[in-house]
């Protein structure tokens, strides 16, 4: 049978038609070799009220399948000149029981995220970019539990480290690109990329703290749905 425009417009309305959907690009990735035990953390006395069990470093955090967390996978090349705009509610960095959270996170440039104190302690918030990306270190006191403070970042970075003076122990790292295509690996090292990636040639950086960055490229189409693997070395 034959629609005219009027009935395939409503078809598509009510779902008899599937709406036009674009790339998808998932993954994992794992860890070859042997990372070094983690270090157990010694906490002060205000923050040691806050942990009731041991807590160590997240140097290498490694799940199911040797799957790797706390991976920063994202678009490298192939979206130059295309401009995209931040959606959603601002993202948000945590200080919760004297420990960031999340430890790897990513926003766009501009893009406006919080930073919130959760603990009846103070911290201050210190961002410590590279200077020869253009983003300006800063340092911000946050003495009240509940406090919560605006930040963002002009030029792209990969990747930021956040620190607390008052508890060396405290570090984040948060991903500064240009566009919404990044993603962060959960416990077992698996990742999804938003799923309106437009059709193209992209180069897909996975970057971990400690073992460093590997790339594929990746051609996809409109509806092309395309699952990559990753291999981070312990170094």
């Amino acid at each position: 049978m034959k629609m005219n425009g009027n009935w395939a417009a409503m078809a598509a309305v009510i779902g008899i038609i599937p709406a036009a959907s674009a790339a998808e690009i998932t993954g994992k990735v794992t860890l070859k070799g042997t990372p070094p035990p983690e270090t157990p953390i010694t906490f002060d006395a205000s923050c040691g009220k806050l942990n009731s069990a041991p807590v160590t470093t997240r140097r290498y955090q490694v799940g199911e399948g040797a799957g790797l967390a706390n991976v920063f996978v994202y678009v490298k090349t192939g979206l130059e000149g295309k401009k995209f705009e931040a959606k959603g509610e601002a993202p948000l960095l945590d200080q919760v029981n004297c420990v960031y959270e999340p430890y790897v996170m990513g926003v766009m440039t501009n893009q406006v995220f919080n930073v919130r104190n959760s603990d009846p302690v103070m911290h201050n918030v210190h961002a410590t970019p590279k200077p020869s990306t253009g983003n300006k270190e800063s340092n911000l006191g946050q003495p009240t539990k509940g406090q919560v403070n605006p930040r963002s970042f002009p030029f792209p970075e990969v990747m930021v480290r956040f620190k607390c003076d008052v508890h060396p122990w405290m570090f984040a790292y948060v991903g500064v690109v240009e566009h919404p295509y990044f993603a962060v690996t959960d416990k077992n090292g698996n990742f999804k990329l938003p799923a309106d990636l437009p059709a193209g040639t992209y180069t897909i950086e996975a970057f971990h703290l400690r073992g460093g960055a590997v790339t594929q490229q990746v051609t996809v189409g409109a509806t092309d749905k395309k699952s990559l693997s990753f291999t981070v070395e312990a170094k």
